[in-house]
């Protein structure tokens, strides 16, 4: 048996990396993101645990190479849905893990439920590896060649297909994987080709839907409990499931923290909910502007009033994330005379401009609005337009930010050089408007005015505090940013606006302590207090004694939604039993069980069964797997990192996603085809000198780079992109198949093993880069994974 299965190998790397992706989406409407995050790191561990099973079981296996490889296959396209199917019978309600002692075992089954199909994924590729180690090089250029067309492919699919569906093509794929295994390997039956190509078929044309019930604690799930509640449209894309809500019976009143002294209610209205979460509102609008008066009973409206007390009272608007429109009904409301509307999803804006475009009264086809389908940033960096107000929409649902289910959300909407790419697009007098959700004690809005703080100083405003002015309501928070220092008059009117509406002032210029805490008491001041100590000269010992975690968030760390301090988390837990588990920032110590769990994980099922074989005796010594662990982490840190620094100048973070990554693998794939053709004794050394040159060499230019070439179109930057990601990702190419040759000509058993060990820093790799990131930065990421392909070179000496 001379060739390995290249195209099988192709087609079954497709698959799984596909049905990794369609997991991130199936989870997120599931449960929360970063559970699915959890999840899909711990079922990755699969791989490290088949090339555990193939070094314990080579010598049975290697004489069924053939049905092995095929049977592997053929389960993987089984369990791809089954697993899925039979994880949401599991009871598990992430929100009950630390006071149900019964969670953390349904956790650990689902948890075991979709580690099978990688097992079997983990499997195939590992054998092939394992039975061809000579010919590492153009297995793995196979392998992550697939990997990159199954990672592009099912992106691309979701604009049209929804994840449910995929599951079931995902199957028929694996099923002619194993159908084009059965030709290559020429294994006997030659009729196994046919029955496999039928099922395959059959799976596509019988094979019903996948169900996706969403959790129970998810808004959308809360709001059809609700009589009269029931879905009136439901459409998806990579970005989320998106559904519509309409309730004939009790009517849906979506007015975010609408003054208690409003005497109006809003027109008739939908839910539009996103994975679930929401809702916003779609509004029902003829082109009467008198029913829309309930949207001058909000925060958001206060830059409309201050600029009206400047004299500017058709002001020039820009609103990022428009969605269902609420924030241009509320421009247009108040007399603006132009309004740009910016929406990164493009099946919401179709709701209002097709779908429901009778409903919403042509919202997006009045006089004087523009929708633009774009990313928030990607549409400041270009053009040079000047508006008289920005206004950042309320885009995050309270459950779920109150919840903390957002603190791995890597956000660039809300960082310092964020903040200061608005501040470039106003007027002189112009403003910039952010509205949050109320959270107690104060964390969203204290990090926000400190990113504003640190934005004015980085322009070069001696003097932040007066240009800014913050206030309250009973449920949201608004905060303005001016573009010069407000005026006597706009002080005045902001004034009269909380007055009239019993909002309580929070800051602005000149205010005395005893105006903050008037209307919606609290037990101090908060709000004030800490703009006070956040424009003060000890700004730094109170971010650093502050319970939360309120630095502002940079580019390099887009964190903004993380608040999580450990100092604070034992005291936050110890109030569990008053209703305290809301002020914890759930997501950040969850990663760091997603850290530990993979680590433990891992010792069980890849470390423990080895060290207590009889075939630890022949296995290589610390070098060798020193070095696959080495490279597995530092190519993982590497991808992660740079898919971030990607996605500012791609504009769109599927994008950066898919194009990234895509071209990641597959000119790491021609990197390890190069690497079998390269007879250099040190082809490995080259290579990491190589990576660690681009690497250091991109985190110092790319920033300005990126700046000055904001304005070309979309293709264009695609392959500015993959050019610039090319050359580093074909060095990254070369560490893995070179070790597993090298390995092949001097210990050919231990092939599995590397695998093992490789898959293991994979899983760990992941998280740890995350983790990494939210305290470091993604610059440092790149520096500790240079750092660690060097570890590697040297361990690379060491092979026997």
């Amino acid at each position: 048996m001379a060739r390995p299965p290249f195209i099988a190998i192709g087609l079954l790397s497709a698959c799984v990396l596909a049905y990794e992706v369609l997991l991130t989406r199936l989870f997120s409407i599931v449960l929360w993101h970063h559970y699915a995050y959890m999840i899909i790191s711990a079922a990755m561990l699969g791989y490290g645990a088949s090339g555990t099973a193939l070094t314990l079981l080579r010598e049975r296996i290697a004489p069924h190479f053939g049905a092995t490889f095929v049977a592997a296959a053929t389960a993987l396209a089984v369990l791809m849905p089954a697993a899925f199917l039979l994880a949401q019978q599991v009871p598990f309600n992430p929100l009950e893990l630390l006071w149900d002692s019964t969670q953390p075992a349904k956790l650990l089954a689902v948890y075991l439920l979709m580690m099978l199909p990688f097992f079997c994924g983990g499997l195939g590729i590992g054998l092939v590896f394992a039975q061809f180690g000579r010919q590492a090089a153009r297995i793995y250029a196979c392998d992550i060649a697939g990997a990159g067309f199954g990672s592009m492919g099912v992106i691309a699919v979701l604009y049209f297909v929804p994840p449910s569906q995929i599951l079931t093509a995902l199957t028929a794929l694996t099923l002619l994987a194993a159908s084009m295994a059965v030709v290559e390997l020429k294994l006997r039956p030659k009729w196994l080709t046919e029955l496999f190509t039928g099922l395959a078929v059959l799976a596509v044309a019988a094979l019903p839907d996948i169900q996706v019930h969403p959790s129970t604690y998810k808004d959308l799930s809360q709001a059809l409990n609700i009589a009269g509640s029931h879905v009136v449209e439901q459409r998806s894309s990579p970005l989320g499931q998106i559904t519509v809500v309409e309730n004939t019976r009790v009517p849906l009143r979506h007015a975010p923290g609408m003054s208690l002294n409003a005497t109006m209610e809003p027109p008739p209205q939908l839910g539009v909910f996103i994975d679930g979460n929401g809702p916003s509102a779609l509004t029902r609008f003829d082109g009467d502007l008198a029913p829309l008066a309930y949207l001058g009973q909000l925060t958001s409206a206060l830059p409309y009033h201050a600029l009206a007390a400047h004299g500017i009272k058709q002001p020039r608007v820009l609103v990022l994330g428009a969605g269902a429109g609420s924030d241009v009904l509320q421009a247009l409301y108040h007399g603006s005379a132009a309004v740009d509307a910016v929406e990164l999803d493009r099946s919401v804006s179709a709701l209002v401009s097709d779908r429901f475009r009778d409903y919403a009264g042509h919202l997006y086809s009045q006089p004087g609005v523009h929708l633009y389908t774009a990313e928030a940033r990607g549409f400041i960096g270009i053009g040079d337009r000047r508006y008289d107000l920005i206004q950042v929409a309320l885009l995050d649902s309270f459950g779920t930010a109150s919840a903390g289910l957002y603190g791995l959300s890597e956000n660039y909407l809300y960082t310092v050089e964020a903040l200061q790419a608005y501040l470039g697009r106003l007027t002189p007098d112009g403003m910039l408007a952010v509205t949050s959700w109320l959270a107690l004690p104060p964390r969203d809005a204290l990090k926000l005015f400190a990113t504003a703080v640190s934005a004015l100083e980085r322009d070069g405003v001696n003097d932040p505090g007066a240009r800014l002015a913050m206030i309250r309501g009973w449920k949201t928070v608004t905060l303005l940013v001016k573009n010069s220092a407000f005026t006597t008059g706009e002080i005045a009117a902001i004034r009269e606006f909380c007055n009239t509406r019993s909002f309580d002032p929070a800051y602005y210029p000149g205010m005395h302590a005893d105006e903050a805490n008037r209307y919606n008491l609290l037990a101090q001041p908060y709000f004030h207090e800490g703009a006070v100590a956040l424009l003060s000269p000890q700004r730094k010992e109170f971010i650093d004694r502050y319970k939360f975690h309120i630095e502002p968030a940079t580019d390099d760390s887009p964190h903004f939604f993380r608040f999580f301090k450990w100092n604070s988390a034992a005291e936050i837990f110890s109030l569990r039993a008053q209703g305290g588990m809301p002020l914890l920032d759930w997501s950040y110590p969850l990663l760091v069980a997603t850290l530990v769990q993979a680590v433990v994980a891992s010792l069980l099922l890849i470390l423990a069964p080895l060290a207590l074989s009889k075939c630890r005796r022949t296995l290589p010594g610390t070098p060798v797997a020193l070095y696959f662990l080495a490279i597995g982490f530092a190519f993982m840190f590497m991808e992660i990192a740079f898919i971030q620094k990607f996605v500012l100048f791609l504009s769109h973070p599927l994008h950066a996603i898919a194009v990234v990554l895509c071209a990641f693998l597959m000119f790491a794939s021609a990197g390890s085809w190069l690497a079998g053709r390269w007879r250099a004794a040190n082809k490995v050394t080259l290579a990491v000198i190589a990576i660690g040159a681009l690497s250091l060499l991109y985190s110092t230019v790319l920033p300005y780079l990126f700046q000055a070439l904001a304005f070309l179109p979309d293709m264009a930057k695609i392959l500015i992109s993959v050019a610039l990601i090319a050359p580093l990702a074909m060095c990254m190419g070369v560490p893995f198949p070179t070790g597993m040759m090298r390995l092949a000509d001097t210990s050919g058993n231990a092939i599995p093993w590397a695998w093992a060990i490789n898959g293991f820093a994979s899983v760990v790799g992941a998280v740890l880069a995350t983790l990494l990131a939210i305290h470091l930065g993604f610059s440092a990421v790149i520096l500790l994974a240079v750092m660690i392909y060097a570890v590697a070179c040297a361990a690379l000496r060491g092979f026997a």
